[in-house]
Order: structure tokens, then C-alpha cells, then sequence
């Protein structure tokens, strides 16, 4: 066990999955944490109401509510990966615990988080990629992965070169996920018929230094947009057959891949040649989620004076409030606060926020209060999509026609279908040239509902008709 790391001791009330793996504040699941130096793994550690621990839950350990807890360790030594399920840090067994009086309980950190792998198939390859721009930048080795499933013809025609389908995964997807395609038989058939598209297909890893690095440029985590468009892809695209003409390239994802997608397609518009975006993140601040950031006093509190939820189900109810939300990724964070959680909020203070005097991203937003910075809401605005095509429009419009397709449902988890309705007001509005933008809503449908790799994929096949 490394000396310096973070300890995390999970409560959850759900059965059904391992606490550690519950990182989403949920009713039930709690969290509590605290940073340790010179850690002996020979010796014990006792952790009590006095430890100085950050926590989610509005009472300590020696007030637990009473009832059945499952209970489970985590230590996070990795200093490589922004999250704390990477490879290498070390956990409990899980532990039933009923508490009624008192809580007191012995545990050992016995197990360890594997590497990561990718399925073995002929026609799946993985990516270890040293970029030179992001290594000379953070003044370390940095290296980019990516996995690659080639389509049916490909060892058929030695000669022959393919379109590249570019899918960026939800928060924090990895590269990994090829392997739930290559065990879904009824993709793998579809795949590997003569029905399918022959399109190569990159999934890249959604890791970043702070959460999911967003494929983008960032002044904390660095020229990850240059790295892909100058250095990654044209290593892709020569090693595995690629066309290596933007013609031929294309980009989709759904949630934080819709939000990427489309920005890839906006902010490096000669390079790709079709988004399709499906519930993108908030791709404007006027709805950043329910929070106007440019003229909103509060993140937590909205102009009635009530609590704004972050979340909702398909009826409209609420599911999470932010400042619930905020709670929780403020105890993943080293710093404890969601500044460097990890999770969604930390990576979009790494992405579109200035770096602070720390060293670290300024939040948008007071982790405890709430109150919104409005000097940094101003540096938000370069990755304010619709703001951004309003004042490059003359330039950008020629450049994205017949690019863009974008769906949203309009009852959205998230709250990220107004966002979308604004940038779709302004792209009705476009003159010179008038936007051809297919944007999609459908009634009473959630997030990523009509998302589908198999549709993507023919979609871009019906676009590479329309090409020829």
C-alpha cells in the first residue's frame, strides 16, 4: 500500500451492488472520506466520529441512523487516474451491518482493482498513445487510449481503406466498452453480416486529469482537442486503413459524448464530416441544466427561493437536488470539494474554467454555498456552443451544412432539453447561410432514450451514400 492516498468508507442501503460502485448520491448512500500521509499498511487505522471526515450525510459515525447498512472500504492511491475505480487502489470485502446503538466494526483493505482489458476478437485492436503535446504540456508522460473494431470486409481487401466512426462514450466512458458490443450478439451478428457498414470504428476513453477530459482544449487539463485532431487520429487513421480524409470521418455520442460530438463537429468543422449528437450536456449557460450562470445569483437556490434539483424521472418528479449532488462529489474530491471529484461537475470546471492561484480549477459556484461567480461564468463562454456559432456564424455556417443532427427528449433527466430548445432557436434564426441542422424532439422521452450504436452507424452509412 502506497503511503499517501485518500480512504473512502461507503453506507448504502441497496443490496444489490457493491457500495464503492454507488457513486452516485442516491437516497440511502452515503459517503464519508479524509485524506492520509504516511500511511503504515502494517498498522491499524482507527476511524471514528473524530477522524475529521468529510461526508455527504448530515450526522457522524457515532450517530448513524439506526437500521441495516452495507458497509464497504476503499483506498485510493492511484495518482494516475482522476476516479476512484481505477486499477491498483485497494477495497473491503462488503459488510452487512445492522445498526442500532452504537457502530463498531473491524475490516480489512483485502482486495484489488484489476487492470483493464479489451476482449480477445480478431477485429478488435486497443490504442496506447504517447502524446507528445499533452507530455510536453503536464512535463510528464501522457498517453491516450483508445479501442478499435474494425468492420466485416476488413482482412477481405488488404488494400482497402474505410471511413472512421469517432464515438465518444457518457461521463467517464472507457475505451472499453468495444466489449460490451463484441457480447451483445445481436450487434456482433448485425456486425459482422454483409448488412453492416464497413466503417471503422474508434471508441475513445472519456479519462481526463480531472473527470472526463471532454476530447477538448482546457486550460487546466490541457490541449487534449489538439492532441486528438493532430495526433491521435492520424495515427488511428494510418495504422488501421482509415481514410485519412475528413470526407470520411464522423463523430456520435450520447450525454457527455452528444456534448463532445458536437463540439468537435463546431470547434474543428473542417476535420469531421457529421455529428450526431443525442442528449447532449448543456450546450449553452443560459440553461446550464436549470441555472442561467450568467444572470443566476445562486446554483443551489433558485429566484423562488427554492431548492433547484439536478435531476428528474420522465413524469417530472425530482429525483436529486444539486446541492445533494454537490455534497457527495465534494467527499470524492482530494480537495474535498467537486473541484476535484472526478465526476461531472469537476470535469466541467477543468474544461471551461480558468486555473486558480492553487493550481487547481476555480469553481463556478462555492462548493458549500452555492453563490455563482460571475468573472468565471464570463470564461465559460468560450464553450458556450450557441454563443459561439452566433459569433462565428459567417465562417462556421458554410462549414457545418448538412453536419449536424441532434436529438433530445424533452422530458430529459437532466434538465439538458432547454439548452438544446435555445440553441435550436438560434439556429432557426441563421442567415447566410440558413442552417440545414436536423434537431430532433421527442415528447416524454429521457435521457438517451433513442440513442443506438446500430443507428448511428447507419446513419453515417446513409451519409456516405449521399457522399458518392
Amino acid at each position: 500500500m502506497k503511503p499517501d492516498g485518500r480512504l473512502f468508507l461507503f453506507l448504502s442501503k441497496n443490496s444489490r451492488r457493491e457500495p464503492r460502485t454507488q457513486t452516485w448520491p442516491s437516497a440511502g448512500n452515503y459517503i464519508f472520506a479524509k485524506n492520509i500521509k504516511d500511511f503504515n499498511a502494517n498498522s491499524e487505522l482507527i476511524i471514528s466520529s473524530s477522524s475529521d471526515l468529510t461526508t455527504n450525510a448530515n450526522w457522524t459515525l457515532d450517530k448513524v441512523p439506526e437500521g441495516t447498512y452495507f458497509l464497504q472500504l476503499l483506498w485510493d492511491q492511484d495518482i494516475e487516474e482522476s476516479r476512484i475505480d481505477a486499477p491498483g487502489n485497494i477495497y473491503s470485502l462488503v459488510k452487512k451491518l445492522k445498526v442500532d446503538q452504537s457502530m463498531e466494526f473491524e475490516m480489512s483493505l483485502s482486495e484489488i482493482i484489476g487492470l483493464r482489458s479489451l476482449v480477445d476478437h480478431k477485429f478488435v485492436k486497443e490504442i496506447t498513445f504517447k502524446s507528445d503535446t499533452l507530455s510536453k504540456w503536464w512535463g510528464k508522460e501522457m498517453n491516450l487510449k483508445a479501442s478499435v473494431l474494425l468492420p466485416w470486409s476488413y482482412y477481405d481487401h488488404p488494400d482497402k481503406k474505410y471511413p472512421v466512426r469517432y464515438n465518444v462514450a457518457g461521463y467517464g466512458g472507457r475505451y472499453t466498452r468495444v466489449n460490451g458490443l463484441i457480447k451483445n450478439k445481436t450487434f456482433s451478428d448485425w456486425w459482422f453480416s454483409d448488412e453492416a457498414p464497413e466503417i471503422i470504428n474508434v471508441f475513445l476513453d472519456g479519462e481526463g486529469p480531472f473527470g472526463d477530459s471532454y476530447q477538448m482544449d482546457s486550460e487546466n487539463s490541457g490541449p487534449y482537442g489538439y492532441s486528438l485532431i493532430h495526433e491521435l487520429i492520424p495515427h488511428i487513421e494510418t495504422t488501421y486503413r482509415g481514410n485519412g480524409n475528413a470526407k470520411y470521418r464522423f463523430t456520435d455520442g450520447c450525454s457527455t459524448g452528444g456534448w463532445v460530438s458536437l463540439a468537435l463537429q463546431l470547434y474543428y468543422p473542417d476535420e469531421f464530416n457529421g455529428a450526431w449528437s443525442y442528449s447532449p450536456d448543456a450546450i449553452e449557460f443560459e440553461n446550464y441544466q436549470l441555472i442561467n450562470i450568467y444572470k443566476d445569483k445562486n446554483a443551489y437556490i433558485n429566484e423562488y427561493g427554492n431548492q433547484r434539483p439536478v435531476a428528474r424521472d420522465v413524469s417530472g418528479e425530482p429525483m436529486m437536488m444539486l446541492e445533494n449532488f454537490i455534497k457527495y462529489e465534494n467527499v470524492l474530491g482530494r480537495s474535498d470539494t467537486y473541484v476535484t471529484s472526478g465526476g461531472q461537475f469537476s470535469a466541467h470546471v477543468a474544461l471551461y474554467s480558468p486555473k486558480g492561484e492553487d493550481g487547481l480549477p476555480v469553481p463556478l459556484f462555492d462548493p458549500e454555498t452555492g453563490d455563482i461567480d460571475h468573472e468565471v461564468a464570463e470564461h465559460w463562454k468560450k464553450y458556450d456552443m450557441k454563443l459561439y456559432a452566433k459569433e462565428n456564424w459567417e465562417e462556421l455556417g458554410p462549414k457545418v451544412q448538412g453536419k449536424i443532427y441532434i436529438w433530445m427528449g424533452d422530458m430529459d433527466n437532466f434538465y439538458l432539453n432547454m439548452a438544446t430548445r435555445s440553441f435550436d432557436t438560434f439556429i432557426k434564426s441563421t442567415e447566410n447561410p440558413v442552417s440545414d441542422a436536423e434537431i430532433i424532439f421527442t415528447p416524454t422521452k429521457g435521457h438517451c432514450a433513442n440513442y443506438s450504436h446500430r443507428v448511428a452507424l447507419e446513419k453515417m452509412a446513409e451519409r456516405l451514400e449521399s457522399l458518392d
